[in-house]
């Protein structure tokens, strides 16, 4: 299932006249509707206005944009205090979408109830459980009954609908904005440094620029001893952000390497490279080389 969380229609995608819609996992006010709100422009894509549109799972984003049901789609990649979120590096190497930016996300959670509803009245906490592990110092000073939902913006907007008057929700400040909740406390998370790193996803492959750029690739190697240091040394004297190993689906103990690379692939150091990983891998993708994220939004 999905909801509309504002309309466009769509548009060629870079299309300076057009509306473009951006999927995204949640429901209206969610965290990664704030990142799509935000991504074309942190990407430089000309635009508009931007739509958005709301998914259950992250697998119908990707079908979405791939189907033309959007013209771009946003997932979380990694978080600053819970790390990777491997069902998006998973969904890169398997399906033919290009990462065309990025956009970094202040996850700053608010604890929301009806209006009229005391911190005395509560008795349950309800969010998504990685918000609710986020958030656990609050819930246990107050004693609150953690339940964890689908997702923050979801919970939030489920409270509104039934009138709970002994429960709260953990979401974005958008979301009690959007479903008439009444924040009583903000910045709840036990951590200030909560960040979420969004790619942008799309049909095609983004177009040069001279900005900041980063380029994601994935790969494997064979099963010979030494050879993914091998491969790996094909990389050195550039400034890898991140790497990281995840099971292949289709093959038993054996494993992709993700590695996110700062420069374009057009550098010349850059594209030495990534030509030496392509060379001496069994399997290999370029994800994208694609404008890092310039600023924090949210």
């Amino acid at each position: 299932m999905h909801g509309a969380a504002g309309h466009g229609d769509a548009g060629e995608p870079g299309t300076a006249g057009a509306t473009l819609t951006v999927a995204f996992q949640g429901h209206p006010g969610a965290y990664g509707e704030i990142a799509a709100l935000h991504a074309l422009g942190s990407a430089g894509i000309p635009h508009a206005g931007v739509g958005t549109r709301g998914f259950s799972t992250f697998h119908e984003v990707a079908s979405a944009v791939e189907g033309g049901g959007a013209d771009y789609g946003v997932l979380p990649v990694e978080n600053s205090l819970m790390g990777a979120i491997h069902q998006t590096t998973d969904l890169l190497a398997e399906t033919d979408l290009h990462v065309a930016g990025e956009v970094v996300v202040r996850v700053s959670h608010c604890l929301m109830a009806l209006p009229g509803v005391g911190l005395s009245d509560i008795r349950r906490v309800v969010s998504q459980q990685p918000a609710l592990d986020q958030c656990t110092g609050l819930i246990r000073q107050y004693g609150w009954q953690p339940v964890a939902a689908h997702d923050t913006a979801g919970s939030a907007q489920d409270l509104a609908a039934r009138g709970a008057r002994d429960e709260a929700a953990i979401a974005s400040a958008r979301a009690a904005e959007l479903y008439g909740l009444h924040i009583l406390a903000r910045e709840i998370e036990d951590e200030p440094f909560n960040f979420t790193r969004f790619l942008l996803l799309s049909r095609r492959e983004p177009a040069p620029s001279d900005a900041p750029h980063k380029t994601s690739l994935v790969f494997a190697v064979r099963h010979t001893p030494g050879f993914l240091v091998e491969t790996l040394n094909e990389l050195r004297g550039l400034n890898l952000s991140r790497i990281e190993s995840r099971p292949r689906r289709d093959r038993a103990w054996s494993y992709l390497i993700y590695v996110d690379i700062e420069g374009p692939a057009h550098d010349p150091a850059v594209a030495q490279a990534l030509a030496g990983v392509l060379r001496k891998a069994s399997y290999a993708k370029i994800i994208g080389s694609y404008p890092r994220a310039r600023e924090v939004v949210g």
